[in-house]
């Protein structure tokens, strides 16, 4: 697209004139073509080079000097990502993960504002206490199957995380179209809403269960991961960026199994569905750090997966309860002995780069320029919970979940070894 300097002087909301001060002062950066009568055109790249410049000037106070260092770097792949003027929207935020984002980003990072967005109204009284009425916390009832009140939530956002969904598995199930609406529906409406209100990038959390699915919480999930990879292809010149992040199990959080273990312990006995089990497991810190990993890297159209250590469920009860007699109560509907992270399909997309695995969109958008140190994995790499070289102990395991420390390690909360077999 050619647009005149009177289309960047519009969008941008600046007269023509500080836009030719900002060529001039960013030479290396902007340099329209010429016509035969000698008048400039701009490409998008350089409207969003202007929109960039606009933002660490008029609204981060940088100086020329400053501003330049900061393009430089991104344009190197070496994302500078500034949290203290953003405005970000969490849906889904009053979740176990959504909770800790918001009290990592105000501990660490400062936003402007994150938007909690999710429908119960009680969750949200709670969470305002819990935070003590925060001012950079704003609490805004809705559901993402409304995409009239996601475009309303979203005015004025700069980042989208979408945490809300439907995740278990047995009341997906039981209530399939109810995840469909949320799951599916709610992704296309979030995606929509973010090109709409001009949102620059969405990060969606996935699961482990959306590879290769057996039941319908991951078949969902893979049509939401679907969604948000190919979104990039519907944002044309609103320039919003989709990527996803993907991981298993969360330590800790409401959905898992360790407070059914807790909660079984006076009984003496534990059940499993299948003592063969295994898993991925991921602490919440781990998991923000992905979000915001996501964030300095994307480009749009990945998929970012951590490199996490696996456990074993008979490891993960005997950590729990040492004593107590572990029952088999035999596999639920749905449910795998194992779980993948990165599916047959993906491994020839797929990438290491920066401690993670990155799967690369199937469809180039654009020019990649932050993976030139990635290396490329064996096109039929798979990375499973039963194959995985890091395996979590019974010590560490009883580690994290109770914060004693191990009485063979100590030095970490998420120190893994490799599994003996």
């Amino acid at each position: 697209m050619s647009l005149k300097i009177k289309d960047i002087s519009s969008q941008l909301n600046v007269p023509v004139s500080t836009i030719r001060y900002w060529q001039d002062k960013f030479t290396e950066f902007v340099r329209p073509n010429r016509t035969k009568g000698g008048q400039r055109r701009y490409s998008e790249k350089d409207l969003d080079l202007f929109r960039d410049i606009k933002r660490l000037l008029h609204e981060q106070k940088k100086s020329i000097a400053s501003a330049k260092a900061v393009i430089k770097a991104e344009l190197k792949g070496c994302r500078h990502f500034d949290w203290t003027n953003k405005t970000i929207l969490l849906t889904g935020g009053t979740g176990s993960f959504g909770k800790h984002f918001c009290r990592i980003m105000l501990e660490k990072y400062n936003p402007k504002a994150i938007r909690v967005y999710s429908r119960d109204e009680l969750k949200q009284h709670n969470m305002r206490f819990e935070f003590n009425d925060d001012n950079r916390l704003r609490f805004f009832i809705g559901d993402v199957r409304d995409v009239d009140r996601l475009r309303r939530a979203m005015a004025g956002v700069d980042i989208v995380v979408h945490a809300a969904a439907l995740k278990q598995v047995p009341a997906c199930e039981y209530n399939p179209f109810e995840a469909v609406k949320t799951n599916v529906h709610g992704a296309q409406n979030v995606i929509d809403a973010a090109i709409d209100t001009g949102v620059k990038k969405v990060v969606a959390l996935s699961t482990d269960k959306a590879v290769n699915p057996v039941n319908l919480y991951g078949a969902t999930k893979l049509c939401s991961d679907k969604l948000f990879v190919q979104g990039n292809a519907y944002s044309g010149a609103k320039n919003t960026r989709f990527s996803c992040v993907r991981y298993g199990n969360v330590i800790g959080s409401r959905g898992s199994v360790v407070p059914l273990f807790k909660k079984q312990l006076a009984s003496g006995v534990l059940t499993v569905t299948d003592k063969r089990m295994t898993r991925f497991w991921i602490t919440l810190d781990q998991a923000v750090e992905l979000v915001l990993k996501a964030f300095k890297y994307m480009e749009g159209g990945e998929i970012f997966v951590p490199r996490i250590p696996s456990m074993k469920i008979t490891d993960l009860a005997r950590a729990i309860g040492p004593e107590c007699k572990i029952k088999s109560i035999g596999i639920r509907p749905g449910e795998k002995l194992h779980e993948s992270l990165t599916g047959e399909d993906e491994g020839r997309n797929t990438l290491i780069y920066k401690d993670m695995y990155v799967i690369m969109p199937s469809f180039p958008w654009w020019n990649r320029k932050n993976y030139a140190e990635a290396v490329k994995l064996p096109e039929n790499f798979i990375y499973a919970s039963d194959t995985n070289d890091q395996w979590l102990t019974i010590e560490e395991l009883r580690h994290i979940i109770f914060g004693n420390p191990s009485p063979t390690n100590t030095s970490s909360e998420l120190k893994t070894k490799v599994a003996n077999g």
